[in-house]
């Protein structure tokens, strides 16, 4: 499964892009799956290659899965290997984050890293909490929450921000006020069982075979090795602040 990234200007790249590390690896399923929950994938003792989040990773996959690597999306400000959340607001909201931090906060659920742990740890680094908050279920939806007035603003995963504004209207209806630290991107994961190291391999060498504007649309340039304590490392957002915010 590779719904991180997934929408559907990039299914056809992501096709291909298995299509590849299965020849590579010689066996694996025979398509992508697309119509399973997350959390039946990635706790699937069959599971061969998915990608997670960092958070789901650190807080409730650590020892149940195996790292593969992780994709190096080459975004600005953050190392190889690594991504940030980008925090935005509409082009006619002029607010800062200082007056933006009263309204609307959209972001996809409690368990992401650039949606809910990073942007709130970037708060209260600032001595800033939300005033309300409203869950979307996803990246995309938050990013409409605030195109359509519903939300004030959002905190989007880098990558996704970067897609949006090639396949869509948000460049144009959103902007950029913040961004947080860089932390370790999605990792590629396996099930416990699996040959990790062989599948790494088999991921590298496809990543390299994949033609140019396959991986000009994902902005896929290699897989990186990290280890599971820098992801384990990250911090989570502080419960106290987490109690005290308003659905």
């Amino acid at each position: 499964m590779l719904g991180m990234y997934d929408m559907p200007a990039l299914q056809p790249a992501n096709d291909r892009l298995w299509t590849l590390i299965r020849s590579h690896l010689g066996y694996g399923p025979d398509h992508l799956t697309r119509d399973a929950d997350v959390w039946e994938i990635w706790l699937n003792s069959d599971m061969v290659f998915a990608q997670t989040c960092g958070m789901p990773y650190r807080t409730r996959l650590h020892g149940k899965v195996q790292l593969i690597g992780t994709p190096d999306y080459e975004l600005v400000g953050c190392p190889p290997g690594h991504y940030r959340s980008i925090l935005v607001a509409r082009q006619d909201d002029q607010r800062g984050l200082d007056q933006l931090i009263g309204g609307i906060f959209a972001y996809n659920e409690a368990l992401s890293q650039s949606g809910w742990a990073a942007p709130l740890v970037h708060l209260a680094q600032r001595d800033l909490i939300p005033a309300t908050i409203h869950q979307t279920g996803g990246h995309v939806h938050s990013a409409r929450a605030v195109a359509d007035g519903h939300a004030d603003y959002a905190a989007l995963d880098a990558l996704t921000w970067e897609l949006l504004k090639e396949h869509t209207d948000m460049g144009t209806t959103l902007r950029e006020i913040g961004a947080t630290e860089p932390t370790p991107a999605l990792p590629y994961i396996t099930a416990n069982g699996q040959n990790a190291s062989e599948i790494a391999r088999a991921v590298r060498a496809a990543i390299h075979a994949l033609p140019a504007e396959d991986r000009r649309l994902l902005h896929l340039h290699d897989l990186i090795d990290i280890s599971a304590d820098e992801y384990l490392c990250v911090s989570n957002p502080d419960q106290d602040m987490v109690n005290q915010l308003s659905p």
